[in-house]
């Protein structure tokens, strides 16, 4: 099966700039309710996946209580727990199942490791459990 039937495009998903500040960050993620996202480069090549509790033990570890101190803070300079592997848009199902795993969503890029979307962990799931009552139907 083609992985990209699963895509969510770039273009319908919220992500961050590797040259954004820690406060433009934390106002991404507020205003789109994500506990995670992508980071990008200016050019469009994906760099990795910041989550709240990078946020948050960073605010802590630096004992940053207001929202003005996080302006001048790059975004990558934050360390990141999670590595949140991509994915090559022809990368096999197996390929994409054993990353989403561990992960609630996988990066997709294309051979220039350009960001292009993500795949939920929760729409293979839901694909493989219809296919499940499919098959009891029959």
């Amino acid at each position: 099966m083609n992985i990209m039937f699963f895509l969510k495009p770039k273009s319908e998903l919220a992500y961050i700039y590797d040259y954004h500040t820690l406060r433009q960050a934390l106002e991404i993620m507020e205003h789109h309710r994500y506990s995670s996202v992508p980071i990008i480069s200016k050019d469009g090549e994906y760099i990795g996946t910041i989550t709240e509790g990078d946020l948050l033990w960073y605010l802590k570890s630096s004992n940053i209580l207001s929202i003005k101190d996080a302006e001048d803070i790059p975004i990558l300079s934050l360390d990141r727990k999670s590595s949140y592997d991509s994915v090559n848009g022809n990368s096999d199902m197996e390929s994409l199942i054993m990353k989403a795993l561990n992960q609630n969503f996988v990066p997709v890029t294309d051979d220039m490791n350009n960001f292009i979307g993500i795949i939920t962990r929760k729409d293979i799931i839901l694909y493989y459990y219809n296919r499940m009552e499919e098959e009891d139907k029959e």
